[in-house]
């Protein structure tokens, strides 16, 4: 369910911790907002749980919301709220026998999905959390406990393990893990890890042991004790052992500290393999091979703990880490060997194995390193790969030994590396994803937070200098993409540099064209990185990664792709997915794909000037956004007035799957539109806008919007094209109308209708005279308006342009009602309601139901005005168009309080306020005025002074001419 925005999602948790119970407002105001809760925080409560009620209605079944004295209170089957489901489960299992109440047991466990309202945050929100996860770890503890006493330890091991690195100081999980290791046959494993929780109790706590983890200690060590005597009598003081070493096994006796003994390597059974000579000297040698780490390691502390987990625990033989050059790799890796190497007491092996270098590290001679570290004089070292991993793998027998594989190419290249044995782990880095190395934990590293960033940044230039100059200092890490290599660089030419400001280093990385060469200290850069990545690829890869650094948008789909470079989706998916596996390009999503922002830059400056890619694009968004566009507006003749595509673009098979593609798009759309307005293609630029128009009434592009429209308009003004001005005035006067700048949209409107006229534009004039019919509507110039939309409607009607003739007649209705002509508003937004209906605009048909309801509750026939706004919202919200959603909210809230139903009308204005409308700040005051008057008439007197003079503060700024009415209210109070 789509519960909305964060406070809201914590009003339900509020009400689903005490389900069945009766909040207090109170209450649910403190669990809220602790104890800053704003002055409106009750009003706002209200607006929330009315959202709440409608949300439940239709999704959660038996649940529902309800107001009682003093508070509210949600109704459900406590069974179907997991929190008390958890509770109940896990109480249960207190009374029964160890088998049932481990059945039980695990099924609450298995209720949990990660952390306890993980996202969310808030006082009251966060001891819940905390509560919840003591909980948690009880059962946890509660299920170990009856386990053990079942003969289920082995099975309990792992996670012990992790559970106890986890919990150091906890002496019942110390307990537990203790007598696991125990009963499975390692005393001497138990022993020692007493010892060191006995050591980290005395160190950090001041305290002993507590009687019963010291009791289990003694009678683990005598048990352990016999048992040695034991094995000591049978055996002597000599251990004789078979060990198999590849195909070919070898009688081994330990003396000391010598092997000694003779192998046959590789060949098998009457095969030629290499003998080894009799007897085969191994000195008894500990390898600590790890380069030194990071003195300044920053960040990575989740990442680094799982790793050191995973690697301590043995949980996965094999960890690869991957990621794109300069992510930092090699040092979190290193500074995970170094955290670990105690746990590997029979030495550490380290390769750097220039995997992105031209001529990467051969294995046999990798092999032949590890073996010399390992103690096997060089004459005894046999030749070729198999034999020597052979031999490789039965020297780290019976070893913990941690190997680390750095800057690897290719699974090919690691295996003939990896120890093989239990107790040693391999631990690699690598710009490839090694999706191919069977049994391998994978993590692909990510660039840092912009905190862990900014920690980086601060470590290397200093604190203090860092102290005033944050913002730069934020903006210097975003410039970097929050890369570590090139935070590092920038820091270093930074401390080199006394007499530099942070915030010159800023400006300095803030030219695109010049960042890459800023980033270059010493023998270090961040192109010489990108270029190892790079030098790697084939033909095609190369080409790939060259045309999409031509794309401006924040990412690519799969079917956009393939346009740009003139593939089949097949293909290119393809070349794409192993860009991703080279770590060159990001996968964000299945079938979307983007760059790092420097690796970008990196691939721009490889591409060169590409026009004929940028079309293939540019003409492959086009298409598709009419097809789209036809789809939301059937019957529309607007896209007969556009540029024709020339090629394909992808079908949609219902209007959903449209409304998918313009949100998922929306980005890239108006990113390629700005690029063909700076290449010189302001025609195309503006043809793409429209089809995109919808755009601008959504909140979350209406920025951009703007900026990209500017751009065509600069464009179209440069190449002297008057038809392409006119379109882009055009978007420019409907964006200008969304957010309510209308004095800026009726300029607009009135250029675009000039440059339709001189370019005989038939789209642009009929657009242009509908528009300014709207905007002299707003400005109250009613006789104006009307005949501006009925020659609108003319126009439209000549072209033959249904939709659009619908549209028209819906905004003459809204004039008529300001004229007090209710019979004919009524009757023209009826007109242009079965207009839409005839054509099966859906979209559309909420803008006709907007007018129709609103003519209808202007005229006092407010019941079937409601019921028309309320089918027009629930249209807006299909449509996923928030600020008409918002709008039509206003317009219920005007309705009701006509009706004399002010706490009604109070809840719909919240509601309008919380989404935004269409008509930017203007509208806001506007809704604020009702919402006061909603709260006068409550007599909620203070509130609607409060409102109205927020309302009028606005209206003052914006000089419209509502400030009178609303300083006239304030003069009555």
């Amino acid at each position: 369910m789509d519960i909305g925005h964060a406070r809201q999602r914590l009003v339900l948790v509020a009400l689903l911790v005490d389900v069945n119970r009766v909040v207090t407002v109170d209450q649910l105001v403190e669990r809220v907002w602790g104890g800053v809760a704003p002055q409106r925080a009750r009003g706002t409560l209200h607006s929330y749980l009315s959202r709440l009620r409608h949300a439940l209605v239709p999704a959660a079944g038996d649940a529902g919301l309800a107001r009682r004295a003093g508070g509210y209170v949600l109704t459900a089957d406590p069974a179907a709220v997991d929190l008390h489901r958890f509770s109940e489960l896990s109480g249960r299992a207190r009374g029964e026998d160890d088998r049932t109440a481990v059945g039980l047991l695990e099924d609450a466990l298995a209720l949990w999905r990660g952390e306890a309202f993980a996202g969310e945050d808030g006082p009251w929100l966060n001891d819940l959390r905390t509560t919840l996860a003591n909980a948690r770890r009880a059962a946890e503890l509660d299920l170990t406990d009856r386990k053990l006493r079942l003969g289920r330890h082995a099975e309990l091991l792992t996670e012990l393990a992790a559970r106890a690195a986890a919990h150091p100081l906890d002496e019942r999980v110390a307990g537990q893990y203790i007598l696991a290791l125990y009963r499975s046959g390692r005393r001497a494993d138990a022993l020692a890890y007493y010892a060191d929780v006995r050591r980290a109790l005395v160190e950090e706590l001041g305290v002993d042991p507590s009687p019963e983890l010291a009791d289990l200690q003694r009678r683990v060590l005598r048990s352990e004790d016999g048992q040695r005597r034991q094995e000591q009598a049978r055996a002597g003081t000599v251990n004789t052992e078979t060990a198999h070493v590849g195909t070919v096994s070898a009688e081994t006796v330990n003396v000391g500290t010598v092997h000694v003994g003779t192998v046959q390597f590789g060949g098998g059974s009457g095969g030629q393999g290499t003998a080894v000579p009799y007897p085969l000297p191994v000195a008894d040698v500990r390898p600590a091979q790890l380069p030194s780490g990071v003195g300044d390691f920053t960040g990575r502390a989740s990442l680094a703990a799982e790793l050191r987990e995973r690697v301590v625990t043995g949980a996965s033989s094999v960890v690869a880490v991957a990621g794109i050059g300069g992510v930092g790799k090699t040092t979190l890796a290193l500074h995970v060997a170094h955290a670990v190497r105690g746990e590997f007491p029979d030495g550490q092996l380290y390769a750097d194995l220039h995997g992105a270098a031209p001529s990467a590290a051969d294995p046999e001679g990798v092999l032949a390193s590890f073996i010399r570290a390992l103690g096997v004089p060089e004459p005894a070292i046999p030749d070729g790969t198999e034999e020597r991993a052979a031999l490789y793998r039965s020297l780290l027998s019976d070893r913990r030994v941690l190997v680390v594989l750095d800057n690897a190419r290719d699974a090919a290249q690691i295996r003939p590396l990896l120890p093989g044995a239990e107790g040693c782990t391999a631990l690699l880095t690598s710009r490839a994803r090694l999706t191919d190395l069977a049994g391998a934990h994978l993590v692909d590293l990510e660039v840092m937070g912009e905190e862990e960033a900014l920690a980086l940044f601060a470590g290397v230039v200093g604190e203090g200098r860092l102290g005033p100059e944050r913002t730069a200092a934020r903006e210097v890490a975003a410039a970097c993409g929050f890369l570590p290599l090139a935070i590092r660089i920038a820091a270093s030419r930074l401390a080199a540099r006394r007499s530099w400001t942070v915030a010159l280093l800023a400006s300095k990385l803030a030219d695109e064209r010049r960042r890459l060469d800023e980033l270059r200290v010493g023998d270090q850069g961040v192109v010489a990185t990108f270029e190892l990545g790079y030098g790697q690829l084939e033909a095609e890869q190369a080409r790939a990664f060259r045309l999409l650094g031509v794309v401006d948008g924040p990412d690519i789909s799969l079917a956009a792709a393939a346009a740009l470079l003139g593939r089949s989706p097949f293909d290119a998916e393809d070349v794409l997915e192993s860009l991703v596996d080279t770590s060159m390009v990001e996968s964000v999503a299945p079938g979307r794909y983007r760059f790092h922002d420097l690796v970008r830059l990196f691939a721009r400056g490889k591409a060169g000037r590409e026009e004929g890619a940028l079309l293939r694009l540019a003409r492959f968004y086009l298409a598709t956004g009419v097809r789209a566009f036809v789809r939301e507006h059937p019957g529309d003749r607007t896209v007969d007035h556009l540029e024709p595509a020339g090629q394909d673009g992808l079908e949609f098979g219902d209007r959903e799957s449209a409304i998918d593609w313009f949100v998922a798009e929306s980005g890239c759309l108006l990113a390629c539109a700005a690029q063909l307005a700076a290449s010189e293609r302001p025609g195309l630029a503006a043809d793409l806008l429209i089809v995109v128009k919808q755009l601008a009434d959504r909140g979350d592009c209406a920025a951009r919007f703007e900026r990209c429209a500017l751009s065509v308009r600069e464009a179209a003004q440069r190449a002297g094209d008057a038809r392409a001005e006119a379109r882009a005035r055009m978007m420019l006067t409907h964006f200008f109308s969304v957010t309510g700048s209308f004095s800026r949209a009726e300029e607009e409107a009135r250029e675009a209708a000039r440059l339709g006229e001189a370019a005989d534009d038939a789209l642009a004039r009929a657009s242009a005279e509908n528009d300014l019919g709207i905007l002299t509507y707003y400005s109250e110039r009613y006789e104006e308006s009307e005949a501006h939309l009925g020659q609108a409607i003319d126009a439209f009607r000549r072209d033959g342009n249904r939709p659009s003739e619908a549209s028209a007649l819906c905004n003459l209705s809204r004039t008529r009602v300001a004229l007090g002509h209710y019979d004919s508003a009524v009757s023209l937004a009826e007109q242009g309601l079965a207009i839409y209906r005839d054509m099966g605009s859906t979209f559309r048909m909420g803008n006709a139901r907007y007018t129709l309801g609103h003519a209808l509750a202007q005229s006092g026939r407010t019941s079937e005005g409601l019921a028309e706004l309320g089918r027009a919202q629930a249209s807006f919200r299909e449509s996923r168009q928030p600020l008409w959603e918002g709008v039509t909210s206003f317009r219920m809230a005007e309705a009701h309080l006509l009706a004399g139903r002010p706490e009604e009308a109070a809840e719909h204005a919240e509601l309008a306020l919380e989404l935004r409308a269409i008509g930017g700040e203007w509208r806001r005051g506007t809704v604020l005025v009702v919402l006061g008057r909603a709260y006068d008439a409550l007599g909620r007197r203070d509130e609607a002074v409060a409102r109205w003079r927020e309302a009028l503060e606005i209206f003052e700024k914006e000089e419209a001419r509502e400030a009178a009415e609303v300083a006239a209210l304030l003069a009555q109070r």
